[in-house]
């Protein structure tokens, strides 16, 4: 894999290791996740999946599942 980056093309990544952390009732469209080989994780939307994929580091993803769960995100939803 050549150098990983903020805002890569997602299909740079591979078709195989997409994961859709849930999907609402909105036909299916949602954000998908990939782990990577070095512990980061890459984000896309499944709606563009030649899209750029956004990519985060392990303490970034737990920080912000950390903050929704207590509530934080709540704001998003108003």
């Amino acid at each position: 894999m050549e150098h990983i980056y903020n805002g890569m093309p997602a299909t740079e990544l591979g078709d195989v290791g997409w994961h859709k952390p849930w999907s609402g009732g909105n036909g299916g469209n949602c954000f998908e996740t990939m782990k990577l080989a070095d512990g980061r994780v890459a984000v896309r939307q499944s709606a563009d999946p030649d899209g750029p994929a956004l990519i985060y580091t392990p303490g970034e993803i737990a920080a912000f599942i950390r903050g929704a769960k207590s509530g934080q995100a709540d704001f998003l939803l108003t």
